[in-house]
């Protein structure tokens, strides 16, 4: 899986999607760690799980979640495996297709757009059109397997990063 880099300071400046009523978006606060990143490996596995645990060692956290019906429905990380990337990500299945993972994107990529990057590598893809759609994101040449070649994988990767 390719790694993709997106412009921060060029986003697309297409409005975003109203989500559906109910769904609402924020950055996760510390108090809600206990109940996030076990959903998270429950959901998309230990690595990931991993990668969220990170997410709240810094304050405010580098992570953004999505809420449903006060439930976890979907979560995006930034600056955790390395700083300047976007991921992971993932929506719950029952949910997806209603907006709620390009919302989480554009979320954390304006969060590192106003931390001062000029640009965010999306690490290890697996959905590159939608990336592509998104937010203009462009594939790395030669990024395969980029800074994931020597890492241990306690469990499969989930089909998007």
């Amino acid at each position: 899986m390719t790694d993709m880099l997106v412009r921060l300071y060029a986003l697309p400046a297409q409005p975003r999607s109203p989500l559906a009523d109910g769904i609402g978006i924020h950055r996760a606060m510390a108090p809600e760690r206990r109940l996030v990143v076990p959903w998270i490996e429950q959901t998309f596995g230990s690595g990931w799980a991993g990668e969220a645990e990170a997410a709240f060692a810094s304050t405010p956290t580098r992570m953004h979640i999505a809420v449903f019906q006060d439930r976890i429905v979907g979560f995006a990380c930034h600056d955790v495996t390395a700083l300047g990337f976007f991921g992971p990500t993932g929506v719950d299945e029952a949910m997806r297709g209603r907006g709620i993972g390009e919302a989480l994107l554009r979320e954390s990529l304006t969060a590192m757009r106003n931390a001062g990057y000029g640009y965010a590598i999306i690490g290890g893809v697996g959905p590159a059109d939608f990336y592509r759609r998104a937010v203009g994101a462009i594939e790395i040449p030669d990024s395969t397997p980029g800074i994931y070649a020597e890492m241990l994988f306690p469990d499969p990767l989930p089909a998007e990063h």
